[in-house]
């Protein structure tokens, strides 16, 4: 018999910009519980966002950049046999979208010398015109997959 699926969590929609995805993106960028400093920077990048692109809607250049950096394939780990392939396998729609903001939030910290909210919203323009490391580690991503595909048939 199969067990209850986990009812997950309703997320409240962030007070600014009145979005599920944003309240989400500010929890990925919280460290160590501070959540308001992650609002302060997320808020400043989409400040900075709507300075840079003369776009109104900060909103709709997130949600293009996650867009073109959620990867569609991703390689799995599996030991067949004492051996271990690479298997590729479809990813979930959840775990795009997280992916995708975890390598923009992790692009923006690698890099050095500027605030945090101008990283962030520099990487966020950057993907969002399908460039930028987040983009990168897409394409990487399905390189992989594409180089494995004949493990395919052991995914199961």
């Amino acid at each position: 018999m199969r067990r209850k699926l986990k009812a997950k969590p309703k997320i409240q929609p962030d007070y600014l910009y009145d979005s599920e995805k944003l309240t989400k993106f500010v929890n990925y960028v919280m460290e160590a519980g501070k959540k308001q400093t992650a609002r302060k920077v997320v808020y400043a990048a989409m400040d900075f966002i709507k300075e840079k692109t003369k776009n109104p809607n900060p909103l709709e250049v997130l949600e293009t950049a996650l867009k073109n950096t959620g990867p569609t394939m991703e390689v799995r780990s599996r030991r067949v046999g004492g051996a271990n392939y690479q298997i590729p396998r479809e990813v979930r729609p959840e775990r795009r979208i997280f992916l995708s903001m975890k390598w923009i939030i992790d692009a923006a910290r690698a890099k050095k010398g500027k605030p945090m909210h101008e990283k962030l919203a520099e990487e966020i323009i950057a993907a969002s015109n399908n460039e930028g490391d987040a983009v990168r580690k897409r394409e990487n991503t399905h390189k992989m997959a594409e180089a494995n595909k004949a493990f395919a048939h052991f995914a199961w």
